[in-house]
């Protein structure tokens, strides 16, 4: 009935829908803004028109501004042009000026006489053959007679004395020596006018004592310039034109052959202006009669200006199609702002209609987003009494929406939860002291009979009253608990982490500060790592819990174990006496540790290496023990593993010699601070060099030779091996290249440059670099190349094959010796350790093993070399076994590269060293 009477109501208060929108739109045009925009809308209109017109008129002007410019550019460009290439022109006729000024004529008939010559026809003709242009040159007299030309002998019967330059330069008037005058076809003019036109200059001939002997005359045809006129031209109605500084037209593209020879400089201002000075017009053409952008530009040297011309219309063909597109667009903006209006005036007609729909969405969103909020909310007002309550607040305490309802009062819902179970309490002294902290914001824990968190935030509102919001924090405490858990111990092992762990050696160093001792163990898993990628990561965390689970059997309550990461733990032990508690509590650990594992199915058994530090005599800082016992467990691991070692200073000390050698290593690398010794291989049937080992030697500048066997290690573990072997691989293949015959390079590899994939290029660029024939070049691998990354090694050793290079197999025997590895790749050489020669005249079993590989490279097609060869009789009996070669010290140690190089030259036949 109530919502049949608010219909009612809407229709009597809203017209009908017609006489509705025609009331708004009245109303609306009263309005004061409004009517301003209606007025702003009509002034932006007008505003585009008047600026369209005034940008159409600034184009046109920037259009013509542009056209001169490029006129006067263009007209410019060209005066320079034809300065120098009229200079050029002159230069000839100079050349025959000074040469008749240096003769010393002594009258003008002796100049006649010897310029009328067929020598001097040559002469003219030789200084024309490299000149540019093909313009012949032509000698006049003083009384105007041609004496002598280049083209032919003997010359015409020609006069130029009728001709007014001719008449100027031998009266003596001439302003210059140099005159231009347009002439057509032959310089008489003689000949009809249809003939070819021509621009003479002619250049005076003056003796010793400046008496006028007669004139020197080139021409050059006007095509020639007009065709070069042709390829600077402007645009379709442009015209350039070349003028003497007279007025006279002397050529112009496009041709007009009319006007050829007219003289321009008459007329108005403007037009005679053109031939003054460097200048812009805009005039009426005298040739075509358009309107035209004139530029002039006269030349320095001639008295010749050059002008460019275009039309108007030409200068605006751009500006027109710009004034297209401004009139089109202020058309499109006019229109687009009368749409604008027309928009905003209809959309004002149904405002109303939609806000009112509007404010009633609003309003239903707004009890969706109440009702499914993840926290419970109430508003109470000044007096109590409840506003709101969302759906959350009643299911997260099980209450009755026919009790908690609008209206109730706040003691009211308290004393309801206490009756279904979710307040334990009294209500009234906590509906006080609630009441009494409205005024300020509150955050708050409750537990509630099930045992949940409950986080209650009230916040007072404008007015008196408050809001509260109840968020169920049960679950974000668990996580919190469990990662404030996870940040003090490790995940895998449920033992503390590195973290708990420093800090609980911090607070165990306070307590030993004042008189107890302490000892802190550092252990590593033996061969975790092995496990660990044979049989995968799961086989190995279980071994590491379990390892854990040992740990924690063999401490006592007051000692800690932690783990620090990876396959290292750290135990502290407190109370101790003396470093035999410390020895007993390792001998635990060791036969916890050392017991089978059955993980996963797999039987294990593995050891440990301890490192133990004494607090205080190894360390009165936490920083410096923790250091001191992990010193003390690599110590334990470099003597083998499967023990213990205490911490003593000489550790220390190791340590810090090994990263000074370290240290110096690096910048001996930087600074090519080593060398290459050589030690040669001879051939067991006739006692001749074959070959050399490369042997890298470091000197050091304080502490001498130090042997490879200390710093390749080193090179190895810090990864610098790389650049070291790529120095030591294209020094010795340099070096090599420079050898007689066919001696061969051996260089040994290291097991770590086999860990990536560049060992092959290297190879390649040393033997581009050097010149020296792949075949030369022998590459010594051991067994650990082939043991550590079997299928690599062996892709790698097939690509350095594939560049010509050899491979041959070191220090066979002293490994695991797996014949597989000569089956499944065809080495060309097995070198027999010298572990074996050296007791080969004194023991059977070595003589037996050193046959047995001998046989076996024989049938494998393989050299054998036998390295250490000190005596003759260990050469005699490898000789018998049937070794190919050998090297040591019966021949030679390991030399320098000069000294090897004079050894080859001693013993080399003289053919072969030639």
């Amino acid at each position: 009935m109530d919502r049949f009477q608010d219909r009612e109501n809407d229709s009597d208060i809203n017209p009908p829908e017609g006489t509705s929108r025609r009331f708004v739109v009245v109303s609306a045009l009263r309005q004061g803004p409004i009517g301003w925009l209606v007025t702003c809308g009509f002034l932006l209109i007008v505003a585009i028109a008047v600026a369209t017109v005034m940008a159409i008129g600034n184009f046109r002007e920037q259009a013509l501004q542009n056209a001169e410019r490029e006129l006067s550019n263009t007209a410019l460009l060209l005066a320079r042009h034809y300065d120098r290439e009229l200079g050029d022109f002159l230069a000839i006729q100079s050349a025959v000026a000074a040469m008749v000024e240096q003769s010393r004529f002594a009258s003008p008939d002796d100049f006649s006489g010897e310029m009328s010559t067929l020598a001097m026809h040559e002469v003219l003709r030789t200084k024309l053959a490299g000149a540019a242009g093909a313009s012949k040159i032509s000698i006049f007299n003083s009384n105007g007679l041609l004496i002598n030309a280049s083209a032919s002998w003997p010359v015409a019967d020609i006069t130029i004395a009728h001709r007014a330059y001719f008449q100027a330069m031998k009266a003596g008037s001439a302003a210059s020596s140099v005159a231009i005058e347009l002439v057509q076809s032959r310089l008489s003019g003689g000949r009809q006018a249809s003939e070819e036109w021509k621009i003479a200059i002619a250049k005076r001939l003056s003796s010793a004592t400046g008496e006028f002997l007669g004139l020197v005359v080139r021409a050059i045809p006007i095509a020639d310039l007009e065709q070069f006129l042709a390829s600077a031209a402007l645009g379709r109605d442009s015209a350039i034109s070349i003028h003497h500084r007279d007025g006279v037209l002397l050529a112009r593209y496009p041709r007009s052959e009319a006007m050829i020879g007219q003289n321009l400089r008459t007329g108005s201002a403007l037009q005679q202006g053109v031939f003054n000075t460097n200048n812009g017009v805009r005039l009426t053409s005298p040739v075509d009669g358009q309107d035209r952008l004139v530029s002039s530009h006269a030349l320095v040297d001639f008295p010749i200006v050059i002008v460019a011309a275009t039309t108007a219309a030409e200068a605006l063909a751009d500006w027109r199609n710009q004034t297209r597109f401004l009139i089109v667009a202020a058309c499109v903006s006019a229109l687009v702002v009368a749409i604008i209006l027309f928009l905003i005036i209809r959309r004002l007609t149904n405002q109303h209609r939609v806000s009112q729909r509007q404010l009633t969405l609003d309003k239903q969103r707004l009890s969706t987003a109440i009702n499914n909020m993840s926290q419970g909310l109430l508003l109470f007002d000044a007096s109590e009494r409840m506003v709101i309550c969302n759906q959350r607040y009643l299911d997260m305490y099980g209450l009755s929406a026919d009790v908690v309802k609008a209206g109730c009062s706040f003691r009211e819902v308290i004393a309801h939860r206490k009756q279904t179970g979710s307040f334990k309490g009294s209500v009234e002294e906590y509906c006080d002291r609630v009441i009494d902290s409205v005024s300020v914001n509150g955050v708050s824990i409750v537990q509630t009979s099930d045992d949940r968190s409950i986080q209650i935030t009230s916040v007072p509102v404008l007015g008196g009253g408050w809001v509260a919001t109840h968020e169920d924090i049960t679950e974000r405490q668990r996580s919190d608990q469990r990662i404030a858990y996870l940040a003090h111990y490790d995940g895998l092992t449920d033992l503390p982490n590195r973290a708990l762990f420093r800090q609980q050696l911090e607070q165990e160093l306070q307590r030993a500060n004042r008189g107890a001792r302490l000892a802190l163990l550092y252990i590593d898993i033996d061969e975790f790592k092995a496990i660990n990628d044979t049989l995968g990561h799961p086989i190995g965390d279980e071994l590491l819990k379990a390892v854990a689970v040992r740990l924690r059997e063999c401490i006592r309550e007051t000692d800690f174990v932690a783990r620090l990461g990876g396959d290292e733990f750290a135990i502290i032990q407190t109370a101790v006496t003396s470093r035999s508690d410390s020895i007993e509590l390792v001998e635990r650990l060791f036969r916890a540790i050392r017991l089978p594992y059955q993980c996963l199915g797999h039987h294990l058994s593995t050891d440990a290496s301890i490192g133990i530090a004494m607090f205080p005599d190894d360390g009165v800082d936490l920083d410096e023990i923790v250091k001191n016992a992990d010193l003390a467990m690599y110590s334990a691991k470099a003597e083998g593993r499967r023990t213990y070692r205490f911490f003593e200073q000489q550790m220390d000390a190791d340590v810090k010699a090994r990263r000074e050698l370290e240290s110096d290593l690096r910048k001996a690398i930087a600074d090519r601070g080593f060398e290459i010794h050589y030690q040669p291989i001879v051939d067991l049937l006739n006692d001749e060099i074959v070959g050399c080992e490369a042997l890298l030697r470091w000197r050091h500048p304080t502490r001498g030779m130090i042997s490879p066997a200390e710093f390749i290690p080193i090179a190895e573990e810090t990864g610098l091996i790389d650049q070291l072997g790529g120095w030591v691989l294209a020094t010795a293949c340099a070096e090599a290249a420079k050898w007689p015959g066919e001696i061969s390079l051996a260089v040994n590899v290291s097991p770590i440059q086999f860990k990536g994939q560049a060992l092959p290029l290297t190879v390649a660029a040393a033997l581009a670099a050097s010149g020296l024939t792949a075949n030369r070049l022998e590459l010594e691998v051991t067994e650990a190349v082939l043991i550590r990354d079997d299928e690599t090694a062996l892709t790698t050793l097939h690509r350095i094959r594939a560049l010509g290079a050899r491979v041959s197999l070191d220090d066979f025997g002293t490994g695991y010796s797996s014949l597989s590895y000569l089956q499944r790749f065809p080495f060309d050489k097995i070198k027999i350790d010298r572990s074996f020669v050296d007791r080969i005249d004194v023991c059977e079993g070595s003589a037996a093993i050193v046959r047995a590989v001998v046989d076996i490279a024989a049938a494998r097609h393989m050299t054998t070399t036998a390295e250490g060869v000190e005596t003759v009789q260990q050469r005699e009996l490898l000789r018998k076994l049937g070794c190919t070669q050998m090297q040591g010290y019966l021949f030679s140690s390991a030399i320098s590269a000069a000294a090897f190089g004079r050894l080859l030259h001693s013993r080399l036949p003289a053919a072969e060293v030639a």
